[in-house]
């Protein structure tokens, strides 16, 4: 290293002031605008996609409209060019291309697969229940929109599987958060958050266990009847659940019985099942 280091130093100084000079220039100077067939553009987009280039094949259906804004072409490049950054991991880019295909052509044969590229855009960015569930709600929406507007798409039927998967995420938060409250006994807090997964999430994996935690977290308030209830309703929906084994017992450590109070939220959320 020091030997060429020492090379270079005993060139001409005018000659390295040139050579500066002209890299200067040439690295400020902006790369000419050459205009290409929409054809070559979007055929070269199409195998940078095929190549799995799709940094690349994203910008060059971007070029596509830029050159060609009124092509038959432009319209097509707008969603591949939505999928291509949605296949390089460029989620926000991908969701601005697919939002504004829809914009601009709602009534297209590839809007609904616009809208489920915004929809599995935001789908994929769900973190895990210990942080902000915002990503999370956002993908739900998005989920729920693609199925209201296209019910019968070939999207649709996956959209529904994963709004199933990000419901169950979204109840796992609220019982991750209602689990800390109960071991720190802020008791009216967890039984907020219980409540939630039972009255909006009820078929979600979470619901036994939210029953069970509403038995233990009413009988740490001395509230008997609501714990009571809680038990009966878990081992009416989920007779064989384990989490109907552990209220049983905590029932049955305070000389009580699972047992249906009728004036409950508890019932109401539950009523079309009795």
């Amino acid at each position: 290293m020091q030997r060429q280091i020492l090379k270079f130093f005993s060139r001409p100084l005018a000659w390295v002031l040139m050579s500066a000079l002209l890299a200067g220039c040439s690295s400020n100077e902006p790369a000419a605008y050459v205009e290409q067939p929409v054809q070559e553009l979007y055929n070269k987009a199409l195998a940078d996609l095929n190549n799995e280039n799709y940094l690349e094949a994203a910008q060059g259906f971007d070029e596509v409209e830029r050159q060609h804004p009124y092509s038959v072409w432009s319209t097509k490049a707008q969603v591949m060019s939505a999928f291509a950054y949605y296949q390089s991991n460029q989620y926000d880019q991908a969701i601005l291309a697919a939002e504004r295909f829809i914009e601009l052509h709602p009534g297209n044969k590839d809007a609904a697969y616009a809208y489920y590229l915004v929809a599995i855009s935001y789908y994929e960015q769900i973190t895990g229940v210990e942080r902000d569930q915002k990503i999370t709600k956002q993908a739900l929406d998005a989920l729920q929109n693609l199925v209201r507007r296209f019910p019968n798409s070939e999207y649709a039927q996956d959209a529904r599987l994963k709004i199933d998967l990000t419901r169950d995420h979204l109840a796992g938060k609220e019982m991750a958060i209602g689990r800390y409250y109960l071991k720190q006994q802020y008791l009216i807090g967890a039984i907020n958050r219980f409540r939630i997964v039972v009255e909006q999430y009820q078929t979600t994996t979470h619901v036994p266990e939210a029953l069970h935690r509403l038995t233990e977290a009413y009988l740490m308030l001395g509230i008997k009847d609501e714990a009571q209830t809680a038990a009966a309703v878990l081992g009416y929906n989920f007779p064989g659940s384990e989490w109907y084994q552990d209220s049983y017992a905590l029932l049955d450590a305070n000389y009580l019985k699972p047992k249906i109070n009728e004036d409950s939220w508890i019932v109401k959320a539950w009523k079309s099942v009795f």
